[in-house]
């Protein structure tokens, strides 16, 4: 069996900004002191709610290398390393380890559109060059590619492809994948409203948005499963998924970072091609902070 990077609730936290559009560290490092005093088991860095694309090399590098100080070894700290272009995607992945990341979440190749032969391809190529764990993304909604069960069976096989962010939202697939690929790839869920089902078949866990704005819950709801307390997590699950659905009325991490606002974190707005949220989602997400008190 391969060595789980965690289990439990991974954040995938926003990138804050200040008033001028720079980095803002402090904001971070209140934000990954959040994360661990609510118990979060892993941050993962400069992923899509860290608008991984709008993101320099510097950036980047930065971010890793401050978060890596800041946690201090207490919990992993995971980074988005994805890309269209597979030697770019090496490239960050080679980056993120220089830094002092412990893993790296890589995503589908995007617009492309890759067959699954290109797909086992382009991960090995990436895993071959690296001997940081590498966990796959899987989110078809937003990059117009599906792994298929088949295909992660063989990405299983190499020694550093270790787990997967499931965001297809297909749970038969999931089931399939976990039968085919056994202790060999943990399955995390990538998707908040569905937490519960993913980790009642075996999922480990979930790398999550709403870590960002409700952490504590997200943690008590996958600690519910691992505990086998299973009514209480689907009730908790259920009493959360209005808010989720809010949290993606528009494309993340906009409403998110709005959110976060919201509740006092100046996290600052998103870098264009994302707007500002619009002000239905606005009145619809001060509703449900609101009802979350």
């Amino acid at each position: 069996m391969k060595p789980l990077i965690f289990e439990g609730m991974a954040t995938a936290l926003v990138t804050p900004f200040d008033d001028n559009n720079r980095l803002n560290l402090p904001m971070l490092g209140q934000l990954i002191e959040q994360q661990k005093k609510n118990g979060a088991a892993a941050v993962v860095l400069c992923a899509t709610t860290g608008e991984s694309p709008v993101l320099s090399d510097s950036e980047y590098e930065t971010m890793i290398r401050f978060s890596v100080k800041k946690i201090n070894g207490d919990i992993p700290v995971i980074a988005g390393a994805g890309s269209n272009n597979t030697a770019r995607s090496a490239e960050r992945t080679q980056m993120a380890k220089e830094a002092g990341a412990d893993a790296v979440l890589t995503v589908t190749p995007y617009y492309n559109k890759t067959t699954q032969k290109g797909l086992i391809e382009h991960y090995t190529y990436i895993a071959d060059r690296t001997d940081i764990p590498i966990i796959l993304y899987n989110v078809p909604s937003r990059t117009g590619v599906n792994i298929e069960p088949e295909t992660y069976y063989e990405l299983a096989k190499h020694p550093n492809i270790v787990a997967v962010k499931e965001a297809s939202g297909n749970l038969p697939a999931m089931i399939k994948t976990m039968r085919l690929c056994q202790n060999n790839l943990a399955v995390y869920s990538g998707d908040d409203a569905i937490i519960q089902p993913v980790m009642a078949i075996g999922g480990k866990g979930v790398i999550s948005v709403a870590g960002n704005l409700i952490p504590q819950i997200i943690v008590r709801l996958c600690q519910y499963m691992k505990e086998n307390r299973i009514k209480e997590a689907a009730k908790l699950q259920i009493s959360v998924s209005s808010l989720i659905e809010t949290l993606f009325m528009e494309t993340n991490p906009i409403p998110i970072k709005k959110a976060m606002e919201l509740s006092g974190y100046p996290v600052g707005k998103c870098r264009l091609p994302l707007s500002e949220a619009e002000e239905k989602t606005v009145d619809a997400l001060k509703k449900e902070l609101k009802n979350q008190e």
